[in-house]
């Protein structure tokens, strides 16, 4: 085992002798270029390091310069969605002030060119059973205001005034179960009683047999009942079922969209429609 480590170490002294010849050799021996060849190996390795070394850097920098771009694209991405939420937001309250603008031009329209004495109010609460439907108003007793007072709208009758207190009253629906107003057929003049018949549509009741009634005719108000002004109004007839020469059932759906109210006019003085 000592003869081969001796033999081992001579051959690796053996090799180191023949490398440092090797060495001396390149570093007295000139390219073509007249650069040493020993210089021109060595150069040409640290160069080639240098090379990877500045590319990773290279890379490295281009991640770091894309990650920074990627967070300030965030942020403006975010800042635009807060925006636009912004505007968003801003354009439905315009809209809402602008539906609520043209409801209330129209209420004035409708003040201006009636004969009637009427005072606008604004809705301010609402109760709904499948029975009972009534809206409450923020005019009451010290506006004026009485029981069965007639409630009317831009697109027709509304309801009556059922329990006035001071400064708000409660107002029947013309829907609701318990509601009742003289009505006739525009065009024929047939007449009858509209009541609530439930799911937001009213039913024409006490109609002669003789009387004249298809799909697509106007209601109006008869102003019979000494509530509501007549000519006003009601809705269009939906359905007519009738059982022989006699009518069954004649159902209205209202001129009123009773969801979308926000303010009404109340009939103070019928005047000449009294």
């Amino acid at each position: 085992m000592a003869v081969l480590d001796i033999r081992q170490r001579a051959g690796y002294l053996f090799l180191a002798v023949i490398f440092g010849h090797i060495l001396l050799i390149s570093a007295q021996v000139n390219s073509r270029s007249g650069v040493p060849v020993l210089e021109s190996v060595t150069f040409g390795l640290f160069s080639e390091v240098q090379r990877g070394v500045s590319s990773g850097m290279t890379g490295v920098r281009h991640l770091w310069s894309n990650y920074i771009g990627l967070r300030h694209l965030k942020a403006e991405n975010d800042d635009l969605k807060r925006r636009l939420a912004d505007a968003q937001i801003a354009f439905q309250q315009t809209q809402a002030l602008a539906d609520r603008a043209r409801g209330l031009e129209k209420l004035l329209d409708l003040r201006d060119h009636s004969d009637l004495k009427l005072t606008a109010a604004e809705i301010i609460g609402a109760s709904a059973t499948p029975d009972f439907r009534t809206l409450t108003i923020d005019k009451g007793t010290m506006d004026g205001l009485r029981p069965d007072m007639a409630i009317i709208a831009p697109g027709g009758v509304v309801g009556r005034i059922a329990v006035p207190s001071a400064r708000a009253s409660k107002v029947q629906l013309l829907i609701d179960r318990n509601a009742a107003a003289g009505a006739l057929i525009e065009r024929s003049r047939a007449q009858g009683v509209v009541v609530g018949a439930g799911e937001d549509r009213l039913r024409l009741d006490f109609v002669a047999e003789s009387s004249d009634i298809v799909v697509g005719d106007n209601v109006v108000t008869s102003g019979i009942d000494g509530i509501y002004p007549k000519g006003f109004a009601i809705g269009k007839v939906e359905t007519v079922e009738k059982n022989g020469p006699s009518y069954r059932r004649i159902i209205v759906k209202p001129a009123v969209d009773f969801s979308a109210l926000e303010d009404v006019l109340v009939v103070v003085n019928q005047g000449a429609h009294e």
